[in-house]
C-alpha cells in the first residue's frame, strides 16, 4: 500500500488551485471584496445589476451603461416556447434546483454558444431568464397558470418578487432581496465555482459550466445550507425553546447548519449585512419570532462553541419574511451566483489550463487476478 502524504489536503483544503482577479475571501480570517470593492460598500451603495456588470466586465457601470444593461436584461426575460413546454413536463414535486439545472441545459440546446452568441451574452441571458424559468414552472404546477414572465420591472429582484406574489413588491422588499443577491454573487473558488471552472477548463460550452455549478450548489454542504438553516429555526416557538433545543443538539453532537465557514476564521462579513435586513423586514411586518429565535441561536452558538453565523443563517429569516417558499432559497442563490460563475468561466478561458489534480492511492498493492474457481470472496 502506498503511503499518503503527511499533509491532509482532502477536499483540497489549503491548496491554491489558481489565481483570480474577481474576489478576495477571508484574507486575515475576515473580509470580502469583489474586484477590490468591499462587500459592505457594494451592499450599501450599489444594486445587483451593477455588481453583475462589475464581475462580468471589470468595472462598475456608468449611469448610462446601467440603464442600457437593465434594458437588455428586461429584453432577455422571456422564455422560448419549447422551453415552456419542457418546464410544463417537469413534475410538480421536483426540487426547483432541478428545474433550473434542467432549464439551463435545455436552453443550451435551443440557444447554443456560437461566435454570434458568446459567453458574455449567455451570462446576461441566464441572469435575466432564471427567475422566469422558476416562476413559470411554479405557477404552471401550483396555480395552474401559464404566466407572462416579461415585464418592465427595473431589477431582477423586483421581477422575481412580482412574479412570485403576482403583485408589485414594495421598495423595502426589493432592496432586501437585491442586497442578498449582491452578497451571494461571488465567493472565489468555492465548490460550485470550482466545478464551473473545471468544466470550462475542458473547453466545454458555457451552459455546461453553469449547469455544473448548479448541480454542485444543490448540496446541503454548499447552497442548500440556507434551506437547512430555515428548517432549524422554524421548529422553535420562541427564543427560550430555541436555546433548550440547540443545547440538546450540541450535547448530542449534531451539526447546526448555518454556522462556521471553511475560509473565514473570525466572522463572515456578509452575515451582519443580511442580519440587518432580516431584522428590518421582521420589524416592518410586526412578526419578529423568526428573527428573535435566530438571534438566540446565534448567541448560544457563540457562547458554547465560539462559532459565528454565515450568510445562509440570517438569510433564511430574511427570505421567509419576503414570503419566499423555502425550496426557492437555493435557486435564488443560483440567480445571484450566476454572475460569479460566468465571470470565472470567462476568466478561466482567458488563460486556460486543464484542471486535473492528482490523488494519493491508498488501495491494495498490485496483485494477480485469481481464476474464478479459486476465489474465496474475501479479497478487499
Amino acid at each position: 500500500m502506498n503511503n499518503p502524504t503527511t499533509t491532509d489536503n482532502r477536499g483540497l483544503a489549503g491548496i491554491v488551485a489558481g489565481t483570480t482577479r474577481l474576489s478576495t475571501v477571508g484574507k486575515e480570517g475576515h473580509g470580502l471584496t469583489y474586484r477590490g470593492y468591499a462587500i459592505e460598500e457594494l451592499a450599501e451603495k450599489t444594486t445587483f445589476e451593477e455588481v453583475a456588470w462589475l464581475l462580468l466586465r471589470g468595472a462598475l457601470p456608468t449611469a448610462d451603461q446601467l440603464s442600457s444593461y437593465r434594458s437588455e436584461l428586461r429584453l432577455n426575460r422571456d422564455l422560448p416556447e419549447p422551453l415552456k413546454n419542457i418546464l410544463e413536463q417537469l413534475p410538480a414535486q421536483a426540487h426547483p434546483m432541478d428545474v433550473l439545472r434542467t432549464g439551463c441545459s435545455a436552453l443550451g440546446t435551443m440557444e447554443p454558444e456560437t461566435d454570434d452568441r458568446p459567453g458574455l451574452s449567455i451570462a446576461d441571458r441566464l441572469l435575466a431568464v432564471f427567475p422566469s424559468m422558476l416562476m413559470y414552472w411554479h405557477h404552471f404546477h401550483h396555480s395552474n397558470q401559464r404566466i407572462d414572465v416579461a415585464g418592465d420591472d427595473d431589477s431582477i429582484a423586483a421581477h422575481f418578487l412580482r412574479l412570485l406574489h403576482e403583485r408589485k413588491p414594495d421598495a423595502e422588499q426589493v432592496r432586501a432581496l437585491d442586497a442578498s443577491l449582491i452578497l451571494y454573487a461571488e465567493h472565489e473558488f468555492n465548490a460550485s465555482t470550482f466545478a464551473a471552472r473545471i468544466a470550462a477548463s475542458t473547453l466545454s460550452d458555457f451552459y455546461s459550466a453553469i449547469t455544473s455549478g448548479i448541480g454542485t450548489l444543490r448540496g446541503p454542504l454548499h447552497g442548500g445550507a440556507n434551506e437547512a438553516a430555515f428548517e432549524l429555526i422554524r421548529q422553535f416557538a420562541d427564543p427560550d425553546e430555541a436555546e433548550t433545543g440547540i443545547m440538546k443538539m450540541l450535547n448530542e453532537k449534531r451539526k447546526i447548519m448555518g454556522f462556521g465557514h471553511r475560509v473565514y476564521r473570525s466572522c463572515d462579513p456578509r452575515s451582519a449585512i443580511i442580519e440587518h435586513w432580516a431584522a428590518r423586514l421582521s420589524n416592518s411586518s410586526g412578526d419578529t419570532r423568526m428573527y428573535d429565535v435566530s438571534r438566540r441561536i446565534d448567541e448560544v452558538m457563540h457562547r458554547e462553541k465560539g462559532l459565528f453565523p454565515n450568510l445562509d443563517f440570517y438569510c433564511a429569516t430574511a427570505y421567509h419574511m419576503l414570503g419566499i417558499p423555502t425550496p426557492y432559497f437555493t435557486p435564488l442563490f443560483v440567480v445571484a451566483r450566476t454572475s460569479g460563475w460566468a465571470a470565472h468561466v470567462i476568466e478561466q478561458r482567458s488563460d486556460n489550463r486543464l484542471i486535473r489534480p492528482s490523488a494519493d492511492y491508498i488501495g491494495p498493492a498490485q496483485r494477480p487476478v485469481v481464476p474464478i474457481d479459486q476465489r474465496s470472496g474475501q479479497e478487499t
